[in-house]
């Protein structure tokens, strides 16, 4: 296996960021190397075949696979990213429950009225900052999809929570604690709403997350503890912020592709699919996903001894040149003949939504971003100013240096 030379290059990675895998297999001509992070010694991958390897799960496990300072801030504790098994089957079905058609039609839904009510107030403010618009927004849909009680007064402070979670692990610093206290304070808010559900001083919409996770069991017949049912519900609401970053992208995709704007014309369902799936693909969202190897065994030639972190470049695979016709150019259209694979395209994770490491919730990015790309692309015009619409893939998560900046909205 080509392995990088040095005693650790975990700076590397923070500086390269999204890059870091790929620019390596580019230059050992493998999509598998050998290098040394966090002080250990780690096998990273990208590709297909790659990620079916990865999310074998007689060959993976992700015990112990996530950094700490992931867990601490954007997964929490005893989370159902941690899980293996049986264990993770059962919690994993839990969220799977939730993902009814009916479901992501109050989801779609729910998206529509507060992209109204947003719209109407946009025009009466001098220019607006997408991306923070999009997190306040996607907080008062995650809290009312859940069933979580959301005044308008606590919808500011909530999301800045929820966003602090998402935006602080990968940074050092006063944004990481930021991260961190942010996880205490959501854990705790959290706990006390299970808490009164679970002893009737509250009560939680029949069928929401709120009442499914307050009342779920585990394998052996028992209530989750208040602090791993406050973690899962922060896994349902946590993620449906994080879809702002998708909006920033597919704001800066409608401006920057003019012509593909001009195909998502009336709305049509299909189109607007494909355009929200190649921004999916082709910005940056998650970099890598990681496990640990469950025992020895070797694949394509290359021994992967127990114990061993890896992980599989999820930009990366995105991007193949192997996988994708032009994977660096814009292009919906290549999703209009797409037969779909589990382990190909990926930016939320591969392999199997009911029972492997599959975002439980990616029909539920799908459904906001839709809604979000129509009020994008049709249902509001604005005039977008100079600024700075670049962004850097040393930055985790990234996103446009000015957040997209839009001015003079009016809604159609």
């Amino acid at each position: 296996m080509p392995a990088e030379e040095g005693l650790d290059h975990s700076l590397a990675f923070l500086k390269e960021g999204y890059l870091y895998i790929t620019n390596r297999t580019l230059g050992f001509q493998s999509d598998v190397f050998e290098t040394r992070l966090l002080g250990e010694r780690a096998i990273c991958m990208r590709g297909e075949e790659a990620a079916r390897l990865f999310y074998d799960e007689d060959k993976f496990i992700r015990f112990g696979a996530a950094p700490k300072r992931v867990i601490k801030t954007l997964f929490g504790e005893n989370g159902v990213q941690t899980l293996d098994g049986e264990a993770h089957r059962h919690r994993k079905a839990m969220f799977m429950s939730l993902m009814s058609d009916e479901a992501m039609q109050r989801m779609r839904g729910l998206t529509r009225k507060y992209w109204e009510i947003a719209a109407k107030n946009f025009e009466t403010r001098k220019e607006v900052e997408i991306y923070e618009e999009a997190k306040e927004l996607l907080c008062r849909v995650a809290c009312e999809w859940a069933g979580v009680p959301l005044e308008p007064e606590e919808v500011r402070e909530k999301t800045s929570w929820f966003g602090a979670l998402f935006e602080s692990p990968a940074s050092i610093g006063i944004t990481y604690m930021k991260g961190r206290n942010a996880r205490t304070k959501a854990e705790s808010w959290i706990s006390g709403l299970i808490e009164d559900v679970r002893t009737n001083r509250f009560t939680a919409p029949e069928h929401s997350a709120l009442a499914v996770i307050s009342f779920h069991r585990d394998l052996n017949g028992q209530l989750l503890d208040l602090k791993t049912a406050a973690v899962e519900m922060l896994n349902i609401i946590r993620p449906i912020v994080a879809v702002s970053i998708y909006i920033a992208f597919t704001a800066l995709a409608v401006i920057q592709q003019p012509e593909e704007r001009e195909k998502l014309a009336g709305s049509d369902e299909v189109r607007l699919g494909h355009f929200i799936q190649e921004v999916r693909r082709f910005y940056p969202f998650f970099p890598v996903t990681a496990a640990r190897v469950a025992e020895d065994f070797v694949w394509n030639g290359y021994r992967f001894e127990q114990g061993t972190l890896t992980m599989l470049d999820l930009y990366g695979t995105n991007h193949h040149p192997d996988l994708w016709d032009k994977p660096e150019k814009f292009m919906p259209d290549r999703f209009q003949h797409w037969r779909g694979s589990p382990f190909r395209f990926i930016p939320q994770g591969g392999g199997d939504h009911d029972t492997g490491h599959r975002c439980a919730g990616e029909w539920i990015t799908l459904e906001i971003m839709k809604e979000s790309l129509d009020f994008l692309a049709n249902r509001m015009s604005y005039d977008v100013p100079q600024q700075d619409l670049s962004y850097s893939f040393s930055d985790i998560p990234s996103l446009p240096h000015s957040n997209i900046v839009i001015q003079n909205v009016r809604s159609v």
